[in-house]
């Protein structure tokens, strides 16, 4: 168990009671949760069932949280036979009981955070391990202002004749993108359809849905939530519009992939961090004449450089993503700093003073945006609590300054190894929540290396 956070956000049931109705017909709700590997998992409930868990909550087998990125029990937690696999509490999040257009005009949802029986938020549900670090930074008089921007592909429905994922055609011309074509307007308007589809469902769930950009490869695009001054409730935004993403691509004969690397010779999925602090009187505490910012803004990034190494399992926690962090390839290879500059992994954006914030340049898409979050600003804490220095930053390509850099676990054993004898990660995200995740990965790790790819059969079976 632990302390109750600012995550501790019940909705009550007038918000219910009010939804319904305004929505009359709606009759069929998906009730979500997001555990560690940060899949979406829950029930579909009738109307008259919702209302229940809105009084009540609804018991969920604690389980659910540590299950892996397959939906397996993670036995090795002591979490399943030994617990008897016992009932926890999910209580409704508030604001986000919402239609979801792409499923009729009968179909909702809502989000949920996970509880003890008594109550107690849980310490492994990564929404409250977010909202430990809030209220550290709370302690602090400092507020997160926060936005999350995250790439994907659309994938053809099919695969290829090789039998690998390929690219989405176009509706229009039913051509298959080939070129790069970054900031391309062709290659937003031949995906009108689908895009004006999202941001018609954004809209009807009030999601802050903004820009839209055809990205660094045939078939990627970014988009990106306008930034909030409630980490909490900008994470919530990004499960919602990634649930949203792929539901509306399947309606459209195609797949939608957050994958950090589905390519080998494209660019990665990646999960853009923007953060700024506020301080007691609502002001950017961050905002300078400097380009460099304010001391304090020095300090919140020395702060992510000592800490990513330990954190680093947290941005790259499949093994997929560590095919993405390549030189020259707009994913980070070393934990530098630099103003308008999109070589290096932290950075000071261009701006007004006001403005002034950085951009964390590390995650991989298929990251969990409450984790991905919490530790970020875990490392921003930890550099102010200590006033440490980030040195100077990084002037030109931020590739060729990795030599003098922290060095980052270059594989995903030696992230897990870190991150599991963590000090850091343990204060501030929670010792227990760090040795689960830990065995929640080490046993993916495990699942993942018993399986023999084709890759196997392909470089051994006849040469070895």
């Amino acid at each position: 168990m632990t302390h109750a956070t600012s995550s501790h956000q019940i909705a009550p049931l007038a918000e219910a009671e009010a939804f319904f109705a305004a929505h009359p017909d709606i009759d069929a709700v998906d009730i979500i949760f997001t555990n560690m590997c940060g899949v979406p998992r829950g029930k579909r409930l009738r109307r008259h069932e919702v209302l229940a868990v809105y009084k009540e909550g609804r018991f969920l087998p604690g389980s659910a949280v540590i299950v892996d990125i397959t939906g397996r029990d993670t036995e090795e937690t002591g979490l399943v036979w030994e617990d008897g696999d016992a009932d926890r509490h999910i209580r409704p999040i508030p604001g986000t009981l919402v239609p979801t257009p792409w499923a009729g005009p009968k179909a909702a949802q809502f989000l949920t955070g996970f509880y003890e029986l008594d109550g107690t938020p849980n310490d492994l549900d990564p929404r409250h391990v977010l909202g430990r670090v809030i209220d550290r930074l709370a302690g602090h008089g400092l507020t997160p202002d926060v936005a999350v921007e995250l790439e994907f592909y659309l994938m053809d429905a099919k695969r290829g004749k090789d039998g690998r994922p390929r690219p989405a055609r176009h509706p229009g011309s039913g051509a298959t993108p080939h070129d790069i074509q970054v900031y391309g307007l062709a290659e937003m308007e031949e995906m009108r359809p689908y895009f004006d589809a999202l941001y018609a469902a954004a809209d009807a769930q009030g999601l802050p849905l903004e820009a839209a950009i055809s990205e660094y490869a045939p078939g990627q695009f970014e988009m990106t939530l306008a930034h909030k001054a409630d980490a909490l409730r900008a994470c919530d935004d990004a499960i919602m519009h990634k649930r949203m993403v792929k539901a509306i691509a399947l309606q459209h004969g195609m797949e939608a992939t957050f994958m950090a690397k589905p390519f080998e010779n494209s660019a990665g999925n990646g999960m853009h961090l923007h953060a700024s602090l506020l301080d007691g009187a609502g002001k950017n505490a961050f905002a300078s004449e400097d380009p460099q910012g304010t001391p304090l803004l020095r300090h919140a990034i020395a702060g992510m450089q000592a800490t990513i190494g330990d954190a680093f399992l947290i941005f790259a926690p499949n093994a997929n993503i560590y095919r993405r962090f390549k030189a020259n390839s707009y994913a980070p290879v070393a934990p530098t700093w630099g103003v308008n500059n999109r070589t290096v992994s932290f950075r000071v954006t261009a701006g007004a003073p006001a403005s002034r914030h950085v951009e964390h340049r590390i995650g991989g898409a298929d990251a969990n945006p409450y984790l991905a979050m919490a530790a970020m600003l875990a490392g921003m804490c930890y550099g102010i609590e200590h006033k440490l220095d980030p040195g100077a930053p990084v002037v030109g390509n931020g590739y060729e300054a990795t030599a003098t850099a922290l060095p980052m676990p270059s594989n995903w054993f030696a992230a897990v190894d870190r991150f599991a004898a963590s000090d850091i990660m343990k204060e501030y995200l929670g010792d227990r929540f760090v040795e689960m995740f830990s065995i929640v990965k080490r046993t993916e790790q495990e699942r993942f290396m018993g399986a023999v790819p084709d890759l196997d059969y392909a470089w051994y079976l006849r040469t070895a």
